[in-house]
């Protein structure tokens, strides 16, 4: 049985491993993600979870990168540019997304958070906001702002935004699904 770390390794690099800690020395790309995944394990003990902590934080601050740790965020989860990406609190994204850098996804005021589904991709400088549910195989284009539900197999494009059907929206897109 492969661990979530191991899954989100696979889709960052198309291999699988047995000791992904030593792949986060070369990968900064995967270095946050792997430790954004041992603060939210519950089996981490908490002497150790305060050093994991205290490095995510550095992390955060050196590559302009923050997921709050309440998000809930399922395996092979893919982050192609790792900077100037903010993940806030409670969003709930499925498996295999990918998310390309200066990309925000959060709350609108108190109003609600996004939930995104499996195999969906964000492009460059995307804006997810509010109460929203994005749909299974969705791509959302870059500079696109998006305040409202999209249906599965979607494309949305522009802004403001307009969802196109699309029956295989994110095929050449997403790589080395689990």
């Amino acid at each position: 049985m492969k661990s979530i770390i191991q899954k989100d390794y696979f889709r960052h690099a198309g291999v699988w491993i047995k000791y992904p800690l030593i792949k986060t020395i070369f990968n900064i790309d995967f270095r946050y993600i792997y430790f954004f995944r041992k603060i939210t394990d519950k089996k981490t003990y908490r002497i150790t979870n305060f050093f994991y902590k205290l490095y995510y934080k550095y992390l955060s601050d050196q590559i302009n990168y923050y997921i709050d740790p309440s998000a809930n965020i399922d395996e092979g989860f893919y982050v192609i540019h790792a900077h100037r990406i903010f993940i806030g609190p409670k969003v709930k994204i499925g498996k295999n997304c990918n998310f390309s850098h200066c990309t925000i996804i959060g709350q609108t005021k108190e109003i609600g958070h996004p939930s995104i589904g499996d195999n969906v991709w964000v492009g460059t400088f995307c804006v997810l906001e509010g109460n929203i549910k994005i749909g299974n195989n969705v791509l959302i284009a870059p500079l696109t702002y998006v305040n409202f539900d999209v249906p599965d197999n979607s494309l949305v494009i522009g802004n403001p935004a307009k969802i196109l059907s699309r029956t295989h929206a994110t095929q050449d897109y997403i790589n080395n699904v689990i």
